[in-house]
């Protein structure tokens, strides 16, 4: 654990391909916070590692994390490599138990993994993080904050639409795969399954799906292999006590003012959140459509808005001062665990044409 009021918190870097990068410029634009190491076997990306890092901050690189992480001075590392390599990575962490972990989501692209994740970061002296930064988007943060304090009343539906570009490119397009990636609903999408498991009273319990690659990708073909990754779904998560939320997916939605729309409806009114508008509706039934209130909402704590709002640097934040309290991760192993399960029975339930039970895959 870092002592509250220590030196500047020092991280270090696994993976430093988009998201890698996106979080080094983040902790440049930190408060209390200095890059001082990033690995990946790649140069093309160490050099965009260096680029992010800005001549400002003195950064050591490896091609082999397992070197980087032989440093004493490191805090923190966050981990931001294929999601398939998750698990390997976080093995050789766990041998330095002082070192705090950001793990970029997915948490795993299987269930299995992500139980032998969790249960081994439950013996980890320092702190280990879920990235699951849609949460920490300004005008997510109010949908929540609004929906708990009660401003749609009880809760019993949720639907949250993304229509977006297709994903984008990687290094070796290893993305383009559901054996690398876990599949959309797992890779893209767990984000969204977070988000519902934190607006619904109880656990999930049922999923179903129908979802399909339509558009996207189908003409790439790497080492023989015809890329297999969903571009669209609509998938049904049922949850204790009879709520239930909806995803409606379409990555081939470009031509599209707000990408994301999340909707609360209780038995007192209606919270919605639009991106990238920012925009937070607020209606209760009593009042009519006409009394219905908008705002734009943004966070003046936000020094590095980034590919996601400003949500990877609020993230920080909590993260940092965790790492120096030695406080719980505001986004748990558990939190991460939940959505990719979610994730995987949606998928399960498109492969098999029927209703999935989170028993099941949470079984194995």
């Amino acid at each position: 654990m870092v002592e509250q009021g220590s030196d500047v918190i020092r991280y270090g870097f696994i993976g430093t391909g988009m998201m890698g990068c996106e979080h080094i410029a983040n902790v440049v634009a930190l408060p209390g916070a200095t890059v001082v190491a990033a690995a990946d076997p790649h140069p093309a990306s160490l050099d965009d590692a260096r680029r992010a890092a800005g001549p400002e901050e003195t950064i050591t690189t490896y091609a082999d994390h397992r070197e980087m992480l032989d440093r004493a001075d490191l805090d923190a590392v966050v981990v931001a490599t294929p999601n398939h390599t998750h698990r390997d990575v976080l093995r050789d962490i766990w041998a330095r138990p002082d070192l705090a972990v950001l793990i970029e989501k997915p948490l795993c692209t299987t269930v299995p993994d992500c139980l032998a994740v969790r249960d081994a970061a439950a013996e980890h002296a320092a702190v280990v993080w879920m990235g699951l930064e849609y949460r920490y988007m300004p005008p997510v943060q109010r949908f929540l904050a609004e929906v708990a304090a009660g401003s749609a009343g009880d809760v019993r539906t949720v639907s949250i639409r993304e229509h977006r570009f297709p994903f984008l490119q990687k290094v070796g397009n290893w993305n383009r795969f559901t054996r690398n990636t876990g599949g959309t609903l797992v890779e893209k999408c767990c984000h969204f399954f977070d988000l519902m498991n934190l607006v619904m009273p109880g656990r999930p319990i049922r999923v179903l799906a129908s979802g399909g690659q339509d558009v996207n990708h189908l003409d790439e073909v790497y080492d023989g292999r015809p890329s297999d990754i969903l571009d669209n779904a609509y998938v049904i998560v049922e949850y204790e006590g009879g709520t239930r939320a909806l995803l409606d997916l379409c990555m081939f939605a470009e031509a599209t003012t707000n990408m994301e729309e999340l909707v609360a409806v209780g038995d007192e009114g209606k919270v919605e959140a639009f991106l990238p508008s920012s925009e937070l509706r607020i209606g209760r039934r009593e009042e009519g459509w006409f009394a219905v209130r908008s705002e734009t909402v943004v966070d003046d704590r936000v020094a590095y808005e980034g590919f996601h709002h400003g949500s990877s640097f609020l993230e920080h934040l909590d993260f940092i001062d965790a790492v120096r309290t030695g406080g719980p991760p505001v986004v748990s192993l558990e939190d991460g665990l939940l959505s990719v399960a979610v994730g995987v029975a949606a998928h399960r339930a498109i492969d098999q044409r029927r209703p999935v039970d989170l028993a099941e895959v949470l079984e194995g």
